[in-house]
């Protein structure tokens, strides 16, 4: 089938966490036998920050932030089986969201992509006025980045006509162990990009431990932190490039995995980086939220700390060799059963059912 694919960005992780998982859901969609067209605005400085060239397994489509080329890229997709909009491209969301919607009734299959559903719907639940409300019930399909059953109920309610969640994953192409690197040794590393609806546990499961526990080395990665009040024993290291990501992963004794609130609330939402940490080995601490269970065996694969000051215990009474343990069982799992092939699999046959439904009921 052909794809054609609206979303932030393929080519660049800059100010994009959902990188990583367009990259690997289209590359398994693609090793499949299906053809997609990824289209990505040229805004917010991506395409001037990319970290990797047009890849093989998509054609890339990049277009300006004016609602001249939104109309040429629309036109452009025309002739794509299933026509997909993600959420947060940035920029001209609501025309995107609109026009898409309306192919659904010359006969296309369109699909929602929600990348944050928990921001979505509390944003439409606390607006009545909300345009987004009356596009739901037109896509034929919603998909979620994770939420399980607290999501699907509530964009059902909403008038739905299927939501099903396609949880992050491993790809184990760009995503695998690798040399240590000094530059990132430590005892814990948080990477995350500073956020509003982030912050305040980033406060408390990172900053507020560093400085409480001076005799150990913490990393912080990610944008906008620049500011910030941090204790002398961080290591405030700024954007750090995919292709670090695994070294980044495999050289302090710990990793920390801090949710956005409204992934903690709606839980069943593990962060992309949790699945590329476990990828490489990396022992993950992760704050808690619900649902962790069915992705790893706490204890086993993960630690879980529902406080900063059961971040300090485990960090404690962590040792280098039950770090390794920790870090190879997480990444058994991830290998046998949560992998982008995985998900593909998952996602190639609930598109061709949802299809043979659409035909059977025209």
């Amino acid at each position: 089938m052909k794809f054609a694919f609206f979303g932030s960005s393929l080519v660049s992780a800059y100010w994009n966490g959902a990188a990583t998982y367009y990259r690997g859901i289209i590359r398994a969609m693609n090793e499949l036998g299906h053809e997609i067209t990824f289209y990505e605005p040229d805004a917010y400085d991506r395409q001037k920050n990319r970290d990797m060239e047009d890849p093989e397994w998509a054609r890339i489509v990049v277009y300006q932030p004016n609602e001249e080329d939104v109309a040429r890229v629309l036109n452009d997709a025309i002739d794509a089986d299933v026509i997909i909009k993600t959420s947060g491209v940035g920029v001209f969301d609501e025309l995107l969201e609109k026009e898409v919607a309306a192919l659904g009734q010359k006969d296309k299959f369109v699909i929602f992509w929600d990348v944050d559903a928990p921001a979505t719907l509390d944003r439409v639940h606390h607006n009545e006025n909300d345009y987004f409300k009356d596009l739901i019930p037109q896509y034929d399909l919603i998909l979620t980045y994770g939420g399980g059953d607290p999501v699907i109920n509530a964009y059902t309610e909403l008038g739905a006509r299927k939501c099903v969640p396609i949880y992050n994953a491993l790809d184990p192409a760009t995503h695998h162990p690798v040399e240590t690197q000094s530059r990132f040794e430590g005892d814990l590393v948080f990477l995350g990009n500073r956020l509003p609806d982030r912050e305040k546990r980033v406060e408390d499961f990172f900053l507020k431990v560093a400085a409480e526990m001076p005799d150990q080395r913490f990393i912080l990665g990610g944008n906008g932190w620049h500011d910030k009040p941090m204790s002398s024993n961080i290591n405030y290291i700024g954007h750090v490039f995919t292709k670090d990501h695994n070294a980044l992963n495999c050289s302090p004794k710990a990793i920390l995995n801090i949710s956005r609130d409204s992934m903690a609330k709606y839980g069943f939402s593990p962060a992309t980086r949790v699945f590329e940490a476990a990828g490489a080995g990396a022992c993950i601490i992760t704050d808690y939220w619900e649902g962790i269970e069915f992705f790893f065996e706490p204890g086993v694969e993960i630690l879980v700390a529902r406080s900063g000051d059961e971040v300090r215990s485990l960090l404690n009474s962590l040792t280098a060799e039950h770090a390794a343990q920790i870090g190879q069982a997480a990444l058994n799992k991830v290998l046998e059963k949560h992998t982008y092939a995985h998900r593909a699999v998952e996602l190639d046959k609930l598109l061709k059912d949802e299809l043979t439904l659409n035909k059977a009921a025209v």
